[in-house]
Protein backbone atom coordinates (compact mmCIF):
# COMPACT_ATOMS: atom_id res chain seq x y z
CA UNK A 1 0.00 0.00 0.00
CA UNK A 2 1.60 3.62 -0.71
CA UNK A 3 1.87 6.40 1.55
CA UNK A 4 -0.31 8.06 0.21
CA UNK A 5 -3.87 5.33 -0.18
CA UNK A 6 -2.65 5.11 3.48
CA UNK A 7 -2.93 8.55 3.82
CA UNK A 8 -6.11 8.76 2.39
CA UNK A 9 -7.71 5.85 4.31
CA UNK A 10 -6.83 7.89 7.58
CA UNK A 11 -7.85 11.31 6.77
CA UNK A 12 -10.08 12.87 9.09
CA UNK A 13 -12.80 15.97 9.48
CA UNK A 14 -14.02 17.88 11.91
CA UNK A 15 -17.86 18.39 11.83
CA UNK A 16 -20.90 19.52 13.55
CA UNK A 17 -24.03 17.78 14.20
CA UNK A 18 -26.95 18.29 16.38
CA UNK A 19 -25.50 16.00 19.00
CA UNK A 20 -22.22 17.36 18.87
CA UNK A 21 -18.87 17.77 17.13
CA UNK A 22 -17.42 14.69 15.53
CA UNK A 23 -14.30 13.68 14.16
CA UNK A 24 -15.34 11.39 11.59
CA UNK A 25 -13.42 10.00 8.12
CA UNK A 26 -13.05 12.44 5.05
CA UNK A 27 -14.28 9.92 3.41
CA UNK A 28 -16.90 7.72 3.57
CA UNK A 29 -15.92 4.77 2.65
CA UNK A 30 -13.25 4.46 4.47
CA UNK A 31 -15.47 4.79 8.11
CA UNK A 32 -14.44 1.78 10.55
CA UNK A 33 -16.44 -1.49 10.64
CA UNK A 34 -16.52 -0.57 14.37
CA UNK A 35 -19.07 2.89 14.30
CA UNK A 36 -22.24 3.63 14.57
CA UNK A 37 -24.46 6.11 12.43
CA UNK A 38 -25.85 8.67 14.62
CA UNK A 39 -29.90 7.86 15.25
CA UNK A 40 -32.96 9.43 14.17
CA UNK A 41 -34.18 11.69 17.04
CA UNK A 42 -37.76 10.90 18.07
CA UNK A 43 -39.77 14.40 17.11
CA UNK A 44 -40.38 16.42 20.23
CA UNK A 45 -44.19 16.83 19.26
CA UNK A 46 -44.18 13.11 19.17
CA UNK A 47 -43.25 12.86 23.08
CA UNK A 48 -44.97 14.57 25.80
CA UNK A 49 -43.77 12.48 28.35
CA UNK A 50 -40.13 11.16 29.33
CA UNK A 51 -40.12 7.53 27.31
CA UNK A 52 -38.97 6.12 30.81
CA UNK A 53 -40.09 7.18 33.62
CA UNK A 54 -43.33 8.85 32.03
CA UNK A 55 -42.63 12.21 33.90
CA UNK A 56 -44.73 14.94 32.03
CA UNK A 57 -42.80 17.22 29.89
CA UNK A 58 -43.16 21.13 31.21
CA UNK A 59 -42.01 24.52 31.46
CA UNK A 60 -39.63 22.67 34.51
CA UNK A 61 -39.78 19.48 33.39
CA UNK A 62 -37.65 19.58 29.68
CA UNK A 63 -36.80 16.47 27.43
CA UNK A 64 -33.53 16.01 26.39
CA UNK A 65 -32.44 13.53 23.45
CA UNK A 66 -30.45 10.44 24.12
CA UNK A 67 -27.21 10.79 21.54
CA UNK A 68 -26.96 6.89 21.54
CA UNK A 69 -30.72 5.85 20.29
CA UNK A 70 -32.36 9.39 20.04
CA UNK A 71 -35.31 9.08 22.58
CA UNK A 72 -36.58 11.44 24.39
CA UNK A 73 -36.15 11.41 28.16
CA UNK A 74 -36.30 13.75 30.93
CA UNK A 75 -33.25 14.96 32.33
CA UNK A 76 -33.11 12.54 35.70
CA UNK A 77 -33.56 9.70 33.45
CA UNK A 78 -30.56 11.33 30.72
CA UNK A 79 -28.17 13.14 33.12
CA UNK A 80 -24.86 10.99 32.15
CA UNK A 81 -22.76 12.12 29.78
CA UNK A 82 -20.18 9.73 28.47
CA UNK A 83 -17.92 8.72 26.04
CA UNK A 84 -19.39 7.93 22.81
CA UNK A 85 -16.40 6.51 20.13
CA UNK A 86 -18.34 4.52 18.02
CA UNK A 87 -19.93 7.71 16.71
CA UNK A 88 -16.77 9.73 16.60
CA UNK A 89 -17.68 12.04 19.22
CA UNK A 90 -14.83 14.68 20.80
CA UNK A 91 -16.51 14.90 23.55
CA UNK A 92 -18.47 12.89 26.07
CA UNK A 93 -22.23 12.96 25.16
CA UNK A 94 -25.85 13.06 26.74
CA UNK A 95 -27.19 9.60 27.00
CA UNK A 96 -29.83 7.83 28.43
CA UNK A 97 -29.56 4.90 31.48
CA UNK A 98 -29.33 1.60 29.27
CA UNK A 99 -27.39 3.32 26.38
CA UNK A 100 -24.81 4.73 29.13
CA UNK A 101 -23.90 1.13 30.35
CA UNK A 102 -22.94 -0.38 27.08
CA UNK A 103 -21.29 2.60 26.20
CA UNK A 104 -18.97 2.32 29.34
CA UNK A 105 -18.56 -1.60 28.42
CA UNK A 106 -17.39 -0.48 24.65
CA UNK A 107 -14.75 2.16 26.42
CA UNK A 108 -12.83 -0.61 27.62
CA UNK A 109 -13.02 -2.28 24.39
CA UNK A 110 -11.75 1.37 22.50
CA UNK A 111 -9.30 1.83 25.47
CA UNK A 112 -7.74 -1.59 25.52
CA UNK A 113 -8.23 -4.01 23.30
CA UNK A 114 -8.26 -1.90 20.31
CA UNK A 115 -4.68 -0.50 21.48
CA UNK A 116 -3.65 -4.15 21.34
CA UNK A 117 -5.10 -5.16 17.72
CA UNK A 118 -3.47 -2.14 16.16
CA UNK A 119 -0.17 -2.92 17.68
CA UNK A 120 -0.59 -6.78 16.02
CA UNK A 121 1.23 -9.66 16.95
CA UNK A 122 2.92 -12.90 15.54
CA UNK A 123 1.35 -15.36 14.23
CA UNK A 124 1.93 -19.17 11.84
CA UNK A 125 -0.50 -18.32 9.31
CA UNK A 126 -2.25 -20.96 6.97
CA UNK A 127 -4.20 -20.28 3.43
CA UNK A 128 -6.95 -22.15 2.51
CA UNK A 129 -5.56 -25.95 2.20
CA UNK A 130 -1.64 -25.02 2.19
CA UNK A 131 0.09 -27.45 4.60
CA UNK A 132 2.87 -25.14 5.05
CA UNK A 133 2.06 -22.10 7.33
CA UNK A 134 4.18 -18.59 7.36
CA UNK A 135 5.03 -16.14 10.11
CA UNK A 136 3.20 -13.22 9.82
CA UNK A 137 2.50 -10.08 11.86
CA UNK A 138 -1.03 -9.84 11.86
CA UNK A 139 -2.51 -6.18 13.30
CA UNK A 140 -5.83 -3.89 12.46
CA UNK A 141 -5.32 -0.78 9.93
CA UNK A 142 -5.17 2.68 11.49
CA UNK A 143 -8.33 2.95 9.91
CA UNK A 144 -10.07 -0.59 11.26
CA UNK A 145 -11.23 -1.63 8.25
CA UNK A 146 -8.44 -3.91 7.38
CA UNK A 147 -6.56 -7.30 9.06
CA UNK A 148 -2.96 -6.78 7.85
CA UNK A 149 -0.52 -9.43 7.63
CA UNK A 150 3.16 -9.19 6.86
CA UNK A 151 5.35 -11.80 6.29
CA UNK A 152 7.54 -12.84 3.38
CA UNK A 153 3.88 -12.10 1.33
CA UNK A 154 1.57 -9.19 2.11
CA UNK A 155 -2.29 -9.79 2.52
CA UNK A 156 -5.02 -7.63 3.48
CA UNK A 157 -8.63 -8.92 4.85
CA UNK A 158 -11.62 -6.47 4.99
CA UNK A 159 -12.95 -7.08 8.25
CA UNK A 160 -16.47 -5.93 6.97
CA UNK A 161 -16.05 -9.10 4.39
CA UNK A 162 -15.97 -11.88 6.99
CA UNK A 163 -18.32 -14.36 6.86
CA UNK A 164 -17.61 -16.60 10.17
CA UNK A 165 -15.35 -16.23 13.13
CA UNK A 166 -13.65 -19.60 15.10
CA UNK A 167 -11.90 -19.24 17.86
CA UNK A 168 -9.03 -22.02 18.28
CA UNK A 169 -8.53 -22.87 22.22
CA UNK A 170 -6.93 -25.48 24.16
CA UNK A 171 -7.46 -27.41 27.41
CA UNK A 172 -9.44 -26.19 30.83
CA UNK A 173 -7.30 -24.63 33.51
CA UNK A 174 -7.81 -25.91 37.18
CA UNK A 175 -10.88 -24.89 38.86
CA UNK A 176 -12.89 -23.92 35.43
CA UNK A 177 -12.70 -20.99 33.69
CA UNK A 178 -12.11 -20.50 30.05
CA UNK A 179 -10.15 -21.83 28.00
CA UNK A 180 -6.61 -20.64 26.33
CA UNK A 181 -6.72 -19.27 22.88
CA UNK A 182 -4.17 -21.11 20.22
CA UNK A 183 -5.73 -19.22 17.55
CA UNK A 184 -7.76 -18.33 15.56
CA UNK A 185 -10.31 -19.34 11.91
CA UNK A 186 -11.43 -16.65 9.58
CA UNK A 187 -13.31 -17.45 6.58
CA UNK A 188 -14.18 -14.20 4.15
CA UNK A 189 -14.77 -14.14 0.38
CA UNK A 190 -11.35 -12.87 -1.55
CA UNK A 191 -11.39 -11.01 -4.42
CA UNK A 192 -11.20 -12.44 -8.17
CA UNK A 193 -11.52 -16.19 -6.06
CA UNK A 194 -14.79 -18.08 -6.08
CA UNK A 195 -16.23 -18.98 -3.08
CA UNK A 196 -15.04 -17.83 0.62
CA UNK A 197 -11.48 -18.26 1.68
CA UNK A 198 -10.12 -19.54 5.00
CA UNK A 199 -7.43 -17.86 6.45
CA UNK A 200 -6.15 -19.92 10.04
CA UNK A 201 -3.86 -17.80 12.62
CA UNK A 202 -2.24 -20.05 15.17
CA UNK A 203 -0.16 -18.70 18.07
CA UNK A 204 3.79 -19.93 17.87
CA UNK A 205 5.50 -21.53 20.71
CA UNK A 206 8.67 -19.27 21.96
CA UNK A 207 10.07 -17.93 24.84
CA UNK A 208 10.32 -14.21 23.96
CA UNK A 209 6.96 -13.39 24.56
CA UNK A 210 4.97 -13.37 21.12
CA UNK A 211 2.89 -16.17 22.47
CA UNK A 212 1.73 -14.23 24.90
CA UNK A 213 1.28 -11.18 22.87
CA UNK A 214 -0.59 -13.38 20.26
CA UNK A 215 -2.84 -14.78 22.79
CA UNK A 216 -3.69 -10.93 23.91
CA UNK A 217 -4.19 -10.26 20.16
CA UNK A 218 -6.92 -12.96 19.76
CA UNK A 219 -8.63 -12.52 22.95
CA UNK A 220 -8.84 -8.43 21.72
CA UNK A 221 -10.07 -9.68 18.73
CA UNK A 222 -12.83 -11.90 20.10
CA UNK A 223 -13.88 -9.23 21.85
CA UNK A 224 -15.55 -7.66 18.60
CA UNK A 225 -17.49 -10.10 17.85
CA UNK A 226 -19.33 -10.32 21.68
CA UNK A 227 -22.44 -8.54 22.41
CA UNK A 228 -22.37 -5.26 24.08
CA UNK A 229 -23.65 -6.38 27.17
CA UNK A 230 -21.00 -9.14 27.26
CA UNK A 231 -18.29 -7.05 26.90
CA UNK A 232 -16.09 -6.97 29.54
CA UNK A 233 -17.71 -9.78 31.57
CA UNK A 234 -15.68 -12.65 30.47
CA UNK A 235 -18.15 -14.62 28.36
CA UNK A 236 -16.92 -17.00 25.62
CA UNK A 237 -18.31 -17.87 22.52
CA UNK A 238 -16.21 -20.60 20.58
CA UNK A 239 -18.02 -20.16 17.20
CA UNK A 240 -19.71 -16.53 15.70
CA UNK A 241 -20.17 -14.64 12.75
CA UNK A 242 -20.02 -10.73 12.50
CA UNK A 243 -22.87 -9.36 14.15
CA UNK A 244 -25.53 -7.62 12.20
CA UNK A 245 -26.39 -3.72 13.16
CA UNK A 246 -25.72 -3.38 17.20
CA UNK A 247 -25.39 -6.75 18.48
CA UNK A 248 -21.54 -6.72 18.55
CA UNK A 249 -18.48 -4.20 17.77
CA UNK A 250 -18.95 -5.57 13.37
CA UNK A 251 -21.33 -4.92 11.84
CA UNK A 252 -22.40 -5.29 8.22
CA UNK A 253 -21.79 -2.66 6.15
Amino acid sequence: MSSEVAARRDAKKLVRSPSGLRMVPEHRAFGSPFGLEEPQWVPDKECPRCMQCGAKFDFLTRKHHCRRCGKCFCDKCCSQKVALRRMCFVDPVRQCAECALVSHREAEFFDKQLKVLLSGATFLVTFGHSEKPETMVCRLSNNQRFLLLDGSSRHEVEIARISAVQMLSEGFPPGGGNARATGMSLQYPAPGAEGVTQLKLTAGEDANGSRRQATAWLAAMHKTTEPPAQLCSGSRTQDSKPPVGDSGLLRAQ
